[in-house]
């Protein structure tokens, strides 16, 4: 049931689900996509239903406070753009330019590179992390990631990551990626085996 699920979300809403606590992200999908009441949630998750109801609507207002990207899928296309060319040259400055004051980096590494999932704030911050992650030599190939700007980075051909970009007013507000090779898998990328 877990790769039903995994396959018909988006990956912004993937990445946001990860980011959230077990019981959180179990009280959200019980009540709001299979209609359980709260009562039946509370002892699912060893809770009182008040405690249960508080867990689902932390949850839905993470999911929601995603910001809608910018509708200009070209516009898209040439911030996502300016921020590898910044990356590219190690530019701290034009990086931090793209980047909203608050964006949010949300990143799942999985188990194969658990140095890679976190959620950073801020563009200073954001910035940073991309430096020095940055690999130069990777492939970036444009993609539309829900519909949205978006990147597969490959490495000799394999793709070792998914970057979603939520683009609003110009700027960069919100960057969801991807780099465990299971759930690239479940996004359906070819990946050799071994």
């Amino acid at each position: 049931m877990r790769r039903c699920w995994a396959d018909s979300v988006g990956l912004a809403l993937h990445v946001v689900l990860e980011t959230l606590s077990p019981a959180e992200r179990l009280a959200f999908v019980l009540h709001d996509l299979f209609d359980l009441p709260f009562d039946e949630i509370a002892r699912i998750v060893g809770r009182p239903p008040a405690a249960a109801r508080q867990l689902a609507s932390r949850a839905r207002r993470r999911v929601r406070g995603a910001a809608a990207p910018d509708s200009d899928i070209g516009r898209q296309r040439e911030v996502v753009d300016a921020f590898f060319a910044a990356a590219h040259r190690g530019d701290f400055g034009a990086l931090v330019a793209v980047l909203d004051p608050d964006v949010v980096l949300r990143s799942d590494g999985g188990t194969a590179h658990p140095d890679m999932s976190m959620v950073l704030h801020g563009a200073d911050t954001v910035a940073r992390r991309t430096l020095t992650i940055a690999q130069p030599a990777a492939d970036k190939r444009p993609a539309l990631v829900n519909g949205a700007a978006g990147v597969v980075v490959t490495m000799g051909g394999r793709p070792v990551a998914v970057l979603g970009f939520t683009v609003s007013q110009g700027k960069i507000v919100e960057i969801d990626a991807i780099a465990d090779p299971g759930r690239l898998r479940q996004l359906g990328l070819p990946l050799p085996d071994g």
